[in-house]
């Protein structure tokens, strides 16, 4: 007899499973579970981990990239996709949302159901990628527009919010320059040769056609005249030269030469015309600023534009959870509480002293002589004295510290493993704790990398031929062991996980400062602080073997000098064992772990004093010890 499972999951994830391969049409499918990005192969799915918790969230992500991924397996065939697919990177971005897109929607017509599971993982991925934040159509991308648009107009489903705003941004372009070839989405959306070939149409209608290869039909005109009707006006290969063909088709090159120079060829164009006829397409953008060609990807990075990224594909933003299973989680917070027995003692002097801080604010300071609220029995002796005298009463003031949330960046690098990451970890879940008490929101958040010496970017890089000047040349790991909004108890055990064999890897300072800034900048508390806690210089080996031996510092100096200069959170850094203020303004170096717990008690402690006197002599304190 088989064992009953007590993971409170494993009905739902084998429910879910068993309908995947129903609604994929393949009842050997496999399906998975994992903390990798959700994907599939020719005979696999993976689907994004669900923990024992069962959150709505990640129920929906979970239940939206299963329907995601089993429409594509049904009505999608890789030699047809790979027939028709384009050589550049950005035709074969276009190429592969707007596939995407075809073949939900297609799903959606039979099963109307899974459009609202996959508007959750859509939903659910345009917050991640901040989509609802972008104002400038520069900053949004055209692939996933295209892919967006198509599933709108092929389902009359709206979309996301996030993904409706990248949508809108790029519609009046898209629809301006292949709205004739969108006319014929209904007919050819059920199947994928047509449609493949409207996609290549679209992408040449985008300003892309350079980068679409040879047409994979050759010659065959017949096979075109249904996807472009109006190729039957003109030759099928405007680039021949025409030297070993008839004489009828030597004549017909340079009448199509002619007749691409006019306006009403326009939807055929080529590159070079388009470029030969600059001056007369730039009426047609959807507005004056905007270059005829779309412009390029979203910078990596807003405080530096230059900061280059080689692939951003196997980059995770995860939740401490998914790292490991619960008893796991328990276990290693089980030993992370014996490896600090010795410091309990002197860390809990430390949190009760920073409640008290922060309580004597809260329960001392009255407004007196109200007409009513609390009774001040201090003021009763002159009733008594007088009975005419009217009763006084006293209102507690709203201290500034309620409306604040707390973020500590931990570095989850391998030179922290051993005594200084049980030192942070113990001291963050202590914080945590103590100004939950006080009503203050706290977020822990760790960076590390996927893997040591570049991963799966630096396999990629070398299967292309290792081109100069690539990047960041590493797959990042961002941990949220507490979201702000996660009460601590709940998120105890999360903690445990930076005592994970093999979990501590290289640190890429710059970009994990950035995404904690990002994340920290939308929550609505009035007063937001970010505290840094890491024991030295960016360092991946993979990225600096190949770019300048500065290039990770200098981002992380932009980085810094960008967060100052916004001024919508006050950062702060302890460095461990390293001299950190060399890259932070406000900074305390320990030279001890031990030294770790106090010094972040009494940075706290300085900003939430109410004597800017007092508060400014803290923060110009350099050393600690």
């Amino acid at each position: 007899m088989q064992k009953k499972s007590d993971n409170p999951a494993d009905p739902f994830k084998k429910a879910l499973a068993d309908a995947t391969r129903v609604l994929a049409d393949d009842p050997e499918l496999s399906v998975s579970y994992t903390v990798d990005p959700p994907g599939k192969t020719a005979d696999s799915v993976r689907l994004p981990q669900v923990t024992r918790r069962m959150s709505r969230e990640e129920v929906l992500l979970a239940r939206g990239n299963a329907d995601a991924l089993a429409l594509r397996h049904k009505y999608h065939n890789d030699a047809t996709h790979n027939r028709y697919l384009p050589q550049g990177q950005m035709a074969r971005d276009l190429y592969e949302a707007m596939e995407n897109a075809r073949c939900e929607a297609v799903g959606g017509r039979d099963m109307p159901g899974t459009l609202s599971n996959i508007d959750a993982k859509i939903g659910n991925e345009a917050l991640r990628k901040g989509y609802g934040d972008i104002s400038a159509q520069s900053e949004a991308p055209l692939a996933e527009a295209a892919g967006y648009l198509i599933r709108h107009l092929a389902t009359g489903r709206d979309l996301p919010a996030g993904a409706a705003n990248v949508m809108e941004l790029w519609r009046p372009f898209i629809e301006d320059q292949a709205g004739g070839t969108l006319e014929s989405l209904e007919e050819m959306l059920a199947d994928q040769v047509s449609f493949a070939k409207l996609a290549r149409q679209i992408i040449d209608d985008l300003g892309y056609g350079d980068q679409l290869g040879e047409d994979p039909d050759g010659e065959d005109d017949s096979s075109d005249e249904e996807a472009q009707p109006e190729a039957e006006e003109e030759p099928e290969n405007p680039d021949s030269t025409g030297e070993d063909d008839e004489e009828e088709e030597a004549e017909a090159a340079p009448e199509q030469s002619q007749d691409d120079s006019q306006d009403q060829s326009q939807a055929q164009v080529s590159m070079d015309d388009a470029a030969d006829q600059e001056d007369g397409s730039e009426a047609d953008m959807p507005d004056g600023d905007a270059p005829m060609d779309p412009p390029p990807p979203a910078a990596h990075s807003e405080a530096d534009p230059d900061y280059q990224v080689f692939s951003t594909d196997c980059d995770e933003e995860i939740l401490a959870e998914e790292l490991a299973e619960p008893a796991e989680l328990e276990r290693l917070r089980a030993y992370l509480d014996q490896q600090l027995e010795p410091l309990k003692g002197a860390v809990s002097r430390l949190a009760n002293k920073l409640q008290r801080r922060l309580q004597a604010q809260q329960n001392r300071s009255w407004d007196f002589d109200q007409e009513e609220g609390i009774l001040d029995a201090g003021r009763l002796a002159r009733v008594i004295a007088n009975p005419t005298t009217p009763l006084s009463f006293k209102v507690e003031q709203d201290t500034e510290f309620r409306d604040t949330c707390v973020t500590l960046l931990i570095d989850n690098s391998g030179s922290m493993r051993g005594r200084p990451i049980s030192i942070a970890a113990i001291c963050a879940d202590v914080l945590a704790r103590t100004l939950e008490r006080c009503q203050v929101k706290v977020e822990i958040l760790g960076f590390t990398t996927r893997a040591w010496k570049g991963g799966q970017a630096r396999e990629t890089w070398l299967q292309q031929g290792r081109p100069q000047q690539p990047g960041r040349l590493n797959d990042l790991r961002h941990i949220i062991y507490k979201s702000a909004d996660a009460p601590w108890r709940r998120t105890r055990p999360n903690l445990g996980l930076m005592m994970k064999e093999g979990l501590l890897k290289e640190n890429i300072d710059g970009e994990a400062l950035e995404w904690a800034h990002k994340r920290t900048i939308h929550r609505p508390e009035a007063r937001k602080i970010l505290m840094v806690i890491s024991d030295g210089a960016p360092v991946d080996d993979s990225t600096l073997s190949v770019n300048p031996p500065n290039y990770l510092e200098k981002h992380l100096r932009d980085v810094i000098a960008m967060v100052e200069k916004k001024k919508l959170v006050e950062l702060l850094a302890i460095g461990i064992g390293h001299d950190v203020t060399r890259y932070y303004d406000r900074a305390v170096t320990i030279t001890d772990v031990e030294q770790l717990a106090g010094a972040m008690t009494e940075q706290l402690a300085a900003l939430f004093d109410n004597d800017p006197r007092a508060r400014a002599k803290f923060l110009g304190i350099r050393q600690a010890g």
